[in-house]
């Protein structure tokens, strides 16, 4: 068991979800209040990712991350700022008799133009998604190449960021060990497991613990899984000796029926970390544990 607990809040995400929840925040303005007020509540960790103000869809655009972080940095509120660098993977495969007829929702670029938000901006860590992966059941695949990961991992290395390797499924994270192999990470990596994405590793536990077992000695780790199992996961996550993330990005609702805010889903995983026993750890401790480069 993890005794001493890092708490991330993945603010908003880039899913379709802002129909689905009448307060998600969309504008840089709401997402970087979301953010204080998820670190207010006991996050060390904001991961954010910026949407389209006019459609609410996720977005690529640096001056919008920009306005985002620096509202967060200016605010007086310490928190360790993540980002995603996730963006720029989408690929709407086209219909059966043209699938090179790519979709008009296709937003697909090279390794490095994922990256010139994390480029200007510093955060202390980036997300890097360990694979391509079958999104949904329609026609979306989200690309991330050995190629592409190779490439975006040494530049990551190069700016001092902490990459956040996101596994999706077994593949991603026999593809991780393998950079780490070939001394494109530094140690000690940090690993989020990610469950109950469609089709990705399911949300089941017997595969969160096999993923666990495969990690190197030293390595840091948080895991989390979608809806309704987003807090039984962090539960359990504590239990195998890992960190938790929670928030919007995730899942909605705080009850059945009950739409949630940021604050009060880090607040709820709060309270079940520390009936655990454990010690939620702040924005300081997370830096020291994770070893990340603190950036003002």
């Amino acid at each position: 068991m993890n005794f001493e607990v890092i708490i991330t809040c993945a603010v908003t995400g880039a899913g379709d979800t802002v129909g689905k929840h009448p307060e998600l925040p969309v504008t840089p303005k709401q997402i970087a209040e979301s953010a204080i007020d998820a670190a207010k509540a006991g996050a060390a960790i904001v991961h954010c990712h910026v949407r389209d103000p006019e459609t609410g869809k996720g977005a690529r655009d640096v001056a919008l991350y920009r306005e985002t972080v620096d509202r967060i940095r200016s605010s007086g509120t310490d928190v360790v700022i993540n980002l995603t660098a996730g963006m720029g993977g989408d690929l709407f495969i086209g219909p059966d008799e043209a699938p090179t007829q790519f979709g008009e929702d296709t937003d697909l670029v090279g390794a490095a133009e994922r990256l010139p938000h994390v480029e200007e901006l510093l955060p202390e860590i980036c997300s890097l998604d360990c694979g391509s992966l079958n999104f949904g059941d329609g026609s979306l695949v989200y690309v991330s190449t050995p190629d592409m990961l190779r490439r975006g991992a040494k530049r990551i290395r190069e700016l001092g960021v902490k990459p956040e390797l996101e596994i999706f499924d077994t593949g991603n994270l026999s593809f991780a060990l393998q950079m780490l192999r070939e001394d494109l990470l530094e140690s000690p990596p940090l690993f989020q497991l990610c469950h109950g994405i469609p089709w990705g590793a399911p949300a089941d536990v017997g595969v969160l613990k096999s993923q666990v077992d495969q990690l190197p000695a030293g390595a840091n780790w948080t895991a989390f899984a979608l809806g309704r199992y987003q807090m039984a996961f962090a539960a359990q996550a504590v239990i195998l000796g890992g960190n938790v993330r929670v928030g919007l990005e995730d899942n909605l609702y705080l009850d059945r029926g009950v739409f949630a805010s940021n604050a009060q889903l880090v607040e709820r995983a709060r309270n079940i970390v520390e009936l655990m026993g454990a010690k939620v750890l702040g924005p300081d401790g997370a830096r020291m544990k994770f070893g990340l480069v603190r950036r003002t």
